[in-house]
């Protein structure tokens, strides 16, 4: 590809970072022994695989498996398990990498973010350069490596890091977009499902140039009006949003289990819970997402920040996984008005019978206390939840965390 001729220019801006195989690249830097042989992290107590490494990948294992599964795929693969802390450590230091590169980007997870460098490259140099210069940096601080897709948009950005893998960077400059895109199956574009790719497939849609090619108007009858016109513009990498800084937030390393972990408390807290059976009961759901609202409702009032955007993560038995999102009125820190929010989305799901494996609950938008005037209704009582939550912490900070909970959560 004529990378050097993209990277030459400002037309190829953004950059999509992936670490390679991250959570085993981690795990493996003191252990030299094992870096040519399948390693496999994760387990925990539903036993599903966090990350593998290449060696294990060959075999078909991937994140998100059952232990079960990886280990009749790879039986003599050697099984680490999870380091958060060290992960978040690492993370934490690439993040601030690439903010000290540009303060345009937008981590979508603990080891992969958009960067827009539009504002580096006379700083920096090109487009390309920056990359390289990242790559190097990342392998001689952290002893890992890392993928870089280069394009004009974040679309292309991320199906680029993708060809790139592992351990390379691939440029896709404008005059080459169709030609990187329209081979690769509609199931490769950037946030197209199974489903969505299924349900295209059946419609006769099996390539990006299929779809780039059926009429606009086609695909809004067949697939509803936003959806296709996405599509259209996804199958000819002319999608239009552009990068929005912000950090990695709770979810980040998706199997942690019950704390989740805030990489950037000021953007946002969370937490999350994967339940040691799948569940349809609604009830229990409920009570994990009330648990999980009490932490991050603490953790917010011991930051003295407060948040207008509430949103939940649930992750099926299928390990198809969906988020919603509910802003307030005014920012709160209050439990039950953000688990109110919560069960409000959760509600709206209009699940029936779908069994759930994980749960999350996260509120984002944070500002400082100080800055939220919190609007009086007439006739409210002078003393609320707030100031019941008030009380709460403090005799948790003297008694402990147990001595006061919900009713609901006893037991």
């Amino acid at each position: 590809m004529a990378g050097a001729r993209a990277a030459a220019s400002t037309s190829t801006p953004i950059l999509h970072v992936d670490m390679d195989a991250f959570y085993a690249s981690v795990l493996l830097r003191d252990r030299p022994e094992l870096q040519h042989l399948p390693v496999i992290v994760g387990g925990g107590h539903r036993g599903v695989v966090l990350a593998a490494n290449y060696p294990a990948r060959e075999y078909g294992v991937r994140s998100a498996m059952t232990a079960t599964r990886a280990r009749r795929l790879c039986p003599h693969a050697v099984v680490l398990q999870p380091d958060y802390d060290t992960f978040t450590t690492v993370s934490t230091a690439v993040m601030a990498l690439f903010r000290r590169t540009t303060s345009l980007v937008e981590a979508i997870s603990l080891d992969e973010a958009f960067l827009d460098v539009s504002g580096a490259v006379r700083r920096l140099g090109s487009p390309l350069e920056i990359a390289e210069d990242l790559r190097a940096t990342i392998h001689d601080e952290q002893g890992i490596t890392c993928s870089v897709g280069i394009a004009a948009s974040i679309s292309v950005a991320k199906l680029a890091s993708k060809r790139a893998k592992p351990d390379g960077v691939v440029v896709v400059p404008p005059e080459e977009i169709t030609s990187f895109l329209h081979p690769l199956d509609v199931g490769d574009l950037y946030g197209v499902g199974e489903k969505t790719q299924a349900m295209l497939h059946r419609l006769g849609l099996i390539t990006v140039g299929d779809l780039a090619h059926t009429p606009v108007r086609t695909l809004q009858r067949a697939v509803g009006v936003h959806l296709g016109a996405h599509l259209h513009d996804l199958a000819w990498g002319a999608d239009r949003r552009e990068v929005a800084p912000r950090s990695t937030g709770a979810f980040g390393h998706g199997g942690r289990g019950a704390a989740g972990g805030e990489a950037d408390p000021e953007k946002s807290m969370g937490a999350q819970e994967t339940f040691g059976r799948d569940t349809d009961d609604r009830e229990v759901v409920l009570r994990e997402v009330l648990k999980l609202t009490a932490k991050v409702a603490t953790r917010l009032r011991a930051a003295e920040v407060a948040g207008r955007t509430v949103t939940i993560t649930v992750r099926f038995a299928d390990f198809t996984t969906i988020t919603r999102s509910r802003t307030l009125a005014e920012p709160t820190d209050v439990t039950q008005e953000i688990y109110a929010a919560a069960v409000r989305l959760y509600d709206a799901l209009g699940l029936q019978r779908a069994r759930v494996r994980l749960v999350g609950v996260r509120v984002e938008g944070l500002l400082p206390r100080e800055q939220v005037q919190r609007q009086g209704v007439l006739g409210e009582r002078e003393h609320g939840w707030s100031e019941a939550d008030r009380a709460v912490d403090r005799a948790a900070r003297r008694f402990g965390s147990a001595a006061v909970r919900p009713a609901s959560l006893l037991g």
